[in-house]
């Protein structure tokens, strides 16, 4: 069985998740990383994902992240996030519609702020299970 460590992600609202932790994976600016017990000091930018926490009591924890940071130190681990949602917080037509847009919006160009909309609305849909949208 992995060594447990404590895990939080907190929002600018609320403590959105706070348990015991075998492992926290998520995404980066370097690219999806995975945190167990002992790893060392990090501090990385949040990417648009779905945050994946197995908690000690071997449950398992989903979110939908958006921005924001991860911090390590002394064997705690703490996702700091501008926007999270919970699964059950997820609204799929809204999502869904946050995607059209931002497919709209990038077709023939590099709009910086429709490509983190669409990261985004990708998360949420992955959260929700909705494998049609996902890409």
């Amino acid at each position: 069985m992995a060594n447990p460590f404590p895990f939080s992600l907190v929002t600018p609202e609320r403590t959105m998740v706070k348990c015991d932790a075998t492992m926290v994976i998520l995404r980066t600016g370097g690219g999806d990383i995975a945190f167990l017990a002992g790893h060392a000091p990090f501090i990385g930018n949040l990417e648009p994902c779905v945050m994946e926490v197995t908690a000690a009591d071997g449950s398992l924890v989903r979110a939908a992240v958006h921005a924001g940071f991860v911090h390590v130190a002394h064997s705690v681990v703490r996702v700091l996030a501008d926007i999270a949602e919970l699964p059950d917080e997820i609204d799929v037509e809204r999502a869904r519609r946050a995607l059209a847009r931002a497919e709209e919006k990038l077709i023939g160009t590099n709009d910086a702020s429709a490509e983190a909309a669409l990261r985004r609305a990708h998360a949420r849909l992955e959260l929700a299970g909705v494998r049609d949208a996902v890409k």
